[in-house]
């Protein structure tokens, strides 16, 4: 029988394989210079002299996804957004120390705290009372800690997650077998507290959904692919209560494939959708022809 210790790098190593699906493709080739929160790509996002308008009072915040940043989960959705009449805003957060562009690694608790000071950040610029938060896989989850904890329902309208991890995966079965083997669990703890967070069952997440799914006051959108290979089962990313609404994409679209990458990153059927959740009086139906809008 082999070692543990040489048992344990090769899980390890899966599984942090397995949860680099989040990355957005173009981090391979992103500039050699880490964005910031502040970085202001020629789509014209996180522009904090933009003023929310009548029809768009709130500004939009962007919540990226594990190993994600601030631009490259974003280089679709952020710019469709815009080109609609919102003020849009990204951020990074869960920097590890010496890990540049992959960040949502720290714990989901202090995360939550930078995106609350973000927050406020972009209220003070806008001048709005109220922002939308939109947040893709962890980017969808993590919301829900400062809304619940950190007062952030009194600063949110409405909260749209794009494959969030609300229950925790299992990353297609993969978790049920950490607890055969000794220290995995510590590992991930130690290396990437975020991805630990995100196992069903862990700390955070049972904290975070006793009581209930949401906090009153904010409208919850959830939009999930069945295709989803990374947060899994797709049905855990669901949320009970009231003011929420569970979109599976392919009960508007069967013949959309997305899976959790796409449905972030280039699904103009999810930015439809999106689009729909931010502003409910004028929605309008989505179709698979919503590719085309």
């Amino acid at each position: 029988m082999l070692p543990w210790s040489r048992v344990l790098r090769p899980l390890a190593a899966l599984l942090l394989a397995a949860a680099v699906a989040l990355v957005p493709a173009t981090a391979a080739t992103a500039a050699t210079a880490a964005p910031t929160a502040d970085a202001r790509p020629g789509s014209g996002w996180n522009d904090y002299t933009c003023k929310p308008s009548a029809a768009h009072p709130r500004p939009v915040v962007l919540v990226h996804g594990t190993f994600g940043n601030s631009v490259d989960n974003w280089l679709g959705l952020a710019p469709y957004l815009k080109n609609r009449g919102y003020c849009v805003f990204s951020l990074d957060y869960g920097q590890l120390p010496g890990v540049p562009l992959f960040h949502g690694l720290g714990p989901v608790e202090k995360s939550a705290e930078q995106l609350a000071a973000h927050v406020d950040k972009v209220l003070a610029a806008t001048g709005a009372t109220e922002t939308d938060l939109v947040g893709h896989s962890q980017g969808g989850m993590m919301p829900r800690y400062y809304l619940k904890f950190l007062g952030g329902a009194a600063e949110v309208n409405a909260l749209v997650g794009i494959a969030p991890s609300n229950h925790g995966t299992t990353l297609s079965g993969l978790t049920r077998l950490l607890p055969y083997f000794p220290g995995a669990e510590d590992l991930l703890n130690e290396h990437t507290p975020a991805l630990a967070d995100q196992v069903v069952g862990s700390d955070v997440l049972t904290r975070l959904n006793a009581g209930g799914d949401t906090v009153p006051g904010v409208r919850y959108t959830v939009l999930a692919t069945k295709y989803d290979e990374v947060v899994t089962p797709y049905r855990g990313q669901f949320l009970d209560g009231p003011g929420v609404r569970n979109v599976l994409l392919q009960d508007l679209c069967p013949l959309d494939l997305s899976e959790h990458l796409a449905i972030g990153l280039f699904d103009r059927i999810a930015f439809h959708e999106v689009t729909n959740a931010l502003d409910p009086a004028h929605a309008t139906p989505t179709t698979c022809a919503s590719v085309f809008g």
